[in-house]
């Protein structure tokens, strides 16, 4: 196996792929929601968002064009805010008398337009430091942390293969 960069076609099908298992993800957790009875939190609701915001993104660079790299840096930069997020609730469910901020952060969450629109999505009904049983030994945090940290890994080794072109845009937006 080579540390090369992947071919610009195989990473347009390696970000439809991460467009698709996000989205698989945030549909996975509304069934463990509805199914399991295990109510998001105000971290779990920012993760669905930030799964869903790396779905659109991940779509939008696959197509290609002008953009495309620039979708890529801003799909990367999305993972990685999700990677500390999901630390984050890590960190406050081993420690559970350390609150997430439920009083401060409920508010803000649910006063999106989307916890409106799709209130069984992206509406708050838990508390961050509530453990339900792991999945394969590691609680829903501990996953998506695995989760956004596998794709900023994979989008960050697909922005190798940028075109000397595409790399122009990344660096100052400007297409040279």
């Amino acid at each position: 196996m080579s540390a090369t960069a992947p071919s610009p076609v195989a990473h347009r099908w390696a970000l439809r792929a991460i467009g698709v298992g996000a989205l698989a993800l945030v549909a996975g957790a509304v069934w463990i929601q509805v199914a399991l009875h295990e109510d998001p939190c105000p971290l779990c609701i920012i993760q669905r968002y930030l799964f869903v915001l790396i779905a659109a993104l991940a779509f939008a660079a696959s197509v290609g064009g002008r953009r495309a790299p620039l979708w890529r840096v801003l799909a990367l930069a999305a993972a990685l805010t999700g990677a500390a997020v999901a630390a984050r609730h890590v960190y406050v469910q081993a420690h559970p008398s350390f609150s997430c901020g439920f009083d401060a952060l409920e508010p803000v969450v649910d006063g999106l337009p989307p916890a409106h629109w799709v209130p069984v999505l992206f509406k708050v009904a838990g508390l961050c430091e509530t453990s339900y049983p792991p999945i394969v030994g590691l609680t829903l945090p501990m996953w998506a942390f695995v989760f956004f940290a596998a794709i900023a890994l994979t989008i960050g080794w697909g922005l190798r293969a940028l075109p000397e072109r595409g790399r122009h845009l990344v660096d100052d937006g400007v297409r040279r």
